[in-house]
């Protein structure tokens, strides 16, 4: 199934954060009045915004802080570091930062101290759509190697591509780059290839007529591939919006990277395991550089799914995968798409939300979330319970839920009705119904914006039995739903539908690696679907707001091809540890989950490409890996193309998960007794070449941990050193997670590796 796609499902909202402890990394929205501020490029000093990682506790920590850290990076007294600042956000004490003026050098050392999540230079705002790569710190003017990204070829397993979209058009690109072998058409209704969307190909082996409405070819009709591919690599475009809604520009990491769409899904049937592994294997042939598949479902084990086989493939070529976690969240142990060898993405929340007010005839407001984009035209309407207006020989049971035709069109024209979610498109059968809008209320807490079809919104089941009481208390009820409006909301956090660890099939591998804003995302769409797909849907457009981890995967896969422009012989295995150990901290007080909600941690593109140090590692490590796993030569064949491998001639990793991963995890042994494991590292320095990096352990209560040696020193870039991690951990209640942190700090570099200790057996 498709990871990403949350929009239009049946039960598409789950958890939400409280605000009161979220972590606040928001883009502020200074006043120009307050602040005058503009991007220099002489080094002067200017205004920046600097988060910290920690809620505070009182406002005199928070101050002392502050100036404790300023004081370290300006090397002044505190006396000084104090009249530098200019502001200190400690009033409300919900978010922790302050307001400085820095030099550019200034601001980059104060990203590299581990208390700090965020520096933003002040500007003058403007709202933005994808403002996704903003809010996780890659603004337009972020450096480039343009002739190296011209270079890079991002491969998509999707639902196709509308190659008409402004996002793929290719002006300034020239040829695609010489290692390109693929091919593009010509297809049915498909207007071609070009200098940006270099290859399509389309996979459906079961040889069956496609799903009506579809046509064989690499056309998207469904929107969620054109969706994917224009966020990992699309060009920027002007003035897009949805009807109005997060206006300003789309754009995707790497706008001057190639694409190359392999359509693998169908709009019903699916994406068929034989289809996916086609795909990657023409990807491979292809030449593309990293692939995007937002796309899982339930997996037994590495040797039999398709794509863990596909990307095992993809691996030895030194082709990236990076792929969704699932949206099957907020529940432990439903990550998906985990082998060790593919980088496992999250959905996180930005600052931006979408909500509807309603309005009650009784002088009362609630606050709904989604995307209604009708006018209301009256101040008031009537307004109904589903469960009052059951037409027969329907129950209503069923007209609570407002199933299809169950609703009495004489007791609901020019009404509200209010609607408990039990299906798709409720709004739908109440407009058919001669409807004017509806109050869908639903179990689950609302953190991503379902689009609506016609004038909708969403609460939860709280404030649907207020608005119950309210229909019941009083002769004449009545309600209007407005339309809907943007609003700022605290982030990041880890998006409820996301799915979480521990990993299912390992008890040594976290998972998932990184996560990525995957909410309410605005980027390309299809002309030939309407927005929701629903029957009597009008709304079409150019462009659609999503949710989902498919819509974080493709963050993820355009960093890796970020990454991979600043160094193209990296390998895969360093790609994806500089992406997860330059990972910004998120707080566990919003995240109950911890690593299994968001791994390493929120995407940090500029620092992934200049990480310090990586944790590099070859096919032989991610065998040993299996066979301690307990897979056997036949299993093992199926990955590697050998029926001669045997794990008892190949000598195990001496480490606990035989992995050289820049992440540990240790699942107790006993609910008694101590569990001890050794984790050896080795890691790879890729920056300056005389370095040393000391490390810094960070444990929780009831947990030891050594790290040998503490100090790593590096002579030359290139240069390897080994160290190991022993971790103690005494016994704790079952299904407990606690989280650690290992740190190899230098002056310029602070390289995060998180260690999870948890007892499974909950």
């Amino acid at each position: 199934m498709i990871e990403g796609c949350i929009y239009n499902l049946p039960n598409p909202m789950a958890r939400h954060a409280s605000s009161s402890c979220l972590l606040l990394l928001l883009l502020l929205w200074i006043s120009p009045a307050l602040v005058s501020s503009t991007c220099n490029e002489h080094g002067e000093k200017d205004f920046y915004i600097v988060y910290m990682g920690n809620q505070a506790d009182n406002k005199d920590e928070a101050m002392k802080a502050h100036i404790n850290i300023l004081s370290s990076v300006k090397q002044s007294s505190q006396k000084e570091a104090k009249e530098s600042m200019v502001y200190s956000y400690t009033k409300s004490l919900s978010f922790n930062a302050f307001a400085t003026k820095l030099s550019p050098d200034e601001a980059d050392q104060m990203m590299e101290m581990e208390e700090v999540v965020g520096v933003f230079r002040n500007r003058y705002h403007k709202l933005h759509t994808t403002k996704s790569w903003d809010f996780i710190g890659l603004p337009q003017s972020a450096k480039r190697h343009l002739n190296m990204e011209r270079d890079v070829i991002l491969g998509v397993l999707d639902t196709g591509i509308t190659p008409d979209s402004e996002s793929f058009k290719d002006t300034g690109l020239g040829p695609p780059p010489s290692k390109w072998r693929g091919s593009c058409g010509p297809f049915a209704n498909f207007s071609g290839c070009n200098n940006k969307l270099i290859g399509a190909k389309y996979f459906k082996l079961d040889g069956s007529d496609p799903p009506e409405g579809e046509i064989l070819s690499p056309i998207d009709i469904d929107g969620h591939g054109t969706h994917t591919s224009s966020t990992a690599a699309g060009v920027p475009v002007a003035n897009a919006s949805l009807f109005g809604l997060a206006n300003g520009t789309i754009r995707g990491a790497v706008p001057s990277a190639r694409v190359a769409m392999y359509k693998v899904c169908w709009s019903t049937s699916g994406c068929s395991d034989m289809d996916i592994l086609a795909a990657f294997d023409a990807a491979i042939h292809d030449g593309v550089d990293v692939v995007s598949i937002s796309i899982g479902g339930p997996l037994a084990d590495y040797s039999t799914d398709s794509i863990s086989l596909g990307s095992f493939h993809a691996l030895r070529r030194g082709i990236l995968t990076v792929a969704s976690a699932g949206n099957d969240g907020p529940d432990l142990g439903t990550v998906t798409n985990h082998a060790p060898w593919i980088l496992t993405v999250a959905a996180s929340g930005m600052d931006r939300a979408f909500r509807s007010r309603i309005d009650l005839g009784n002088g009362k407001s609630i606050i709904g979330s989604g995307i209604s984009m009708f006018e209301p035209k009256a101040k008031l309407y009537p307004l109904v319970s589903g469960a009052d207006v059951a037409k027969p020989p329907y129950d209503n049971t069923s007209s609570m839920y407002c199933i299809s035709d169950s609703l009495d069109a004489k007791k609901v024209k020019g009404k509200v009705v209010m609607c408990r979610l039990g299906g798709t498109g409720p709004e739908s059968t109440v407009k058919s119904s001669g409807g004017v809008g509806t109050i869908i209320a639903d179990g689950h807490y609302l953190d991503n914006a379902q689009i609506f079809m016609a004038s909708a919104t969403m609460i939860n089941t709280s404030l649907g039995d207020s608005i119950d009481k309210y229909i019941h208390s009083t002769r004449s009820p009545s309600a209007v739903i407005q339309r809907t409006q943007e609003v700022n909301v605290p982030a990041p956090f880890v998006a409820s539908f996301s799915s979480r660890g521990p990993n299912p099939a390992s008890k040594r591998l976290l998972k998932p690696d990184i996560a990525a804003p995957g909410v309410d995302i605005l980027a390309a769409f299809t002309l030939k679907r309407s927005l929701t797909g629903l029957k009597g849907d009008t709304q079409f457009s150019k462009y659609s707001i999503l949710s989902g981890t498919s819509m974080a995967c493709p963050h993820v896969a355009g960093v890796a091809a970020y990454v991979k422009s600043f160094h193209p012989n990296w390998t895969i295995a360093a790609i994806k540890s500089a992406i997860i150990t330059s990972a910004k901290p998120m707080s566990r007080r919003v995240n109950s989950e911890a690593e299994f909600g968001y791994g390493g941690g929120q995407l940090n593109p500029r620092r992934a490409a200049n990480p310090g140090l990586v944790y590099d590692m070859e096919e032989i490590s991610y065998v040993q890996f299996l066979c301690r796993e307990g897979y056997t030569s036949a299993a093992l064949a199926k990955l590697v193309g050998s029926r001669s491998v045997n794990c008892s001639s190949i000598v195990p990793g001496l480490s606990h998960d035989s992995l050289n991963y820049p992440t540990m995890q240790l699942a107790l042994r006993s609910t008694k007794e101590t569990t001890e494991a050794v984790f050896r590292r080795r890691v790879t320095n890729v920056g300056p070449a005389l370095s040393e990096y000391k490390a810094t352990v960070r444990a929780p209560k009831g947990v030891e941990i050594r790290v040998e040696p503490m100090i790593l020193s590096f002579k030359k870039a290139g240069q390897k050193r080994s160290f190991k991690v022993v971790v103690k951990a005494k016994p704790m209640a079952p299904g407990k997670m606690v989280s650690a942190l290992l740190l190899w700090q230098s002056p310029r570099h602070v390289v995060r590796s998180p260690i999870v200790i948890h007892n499974p057996s909950g």
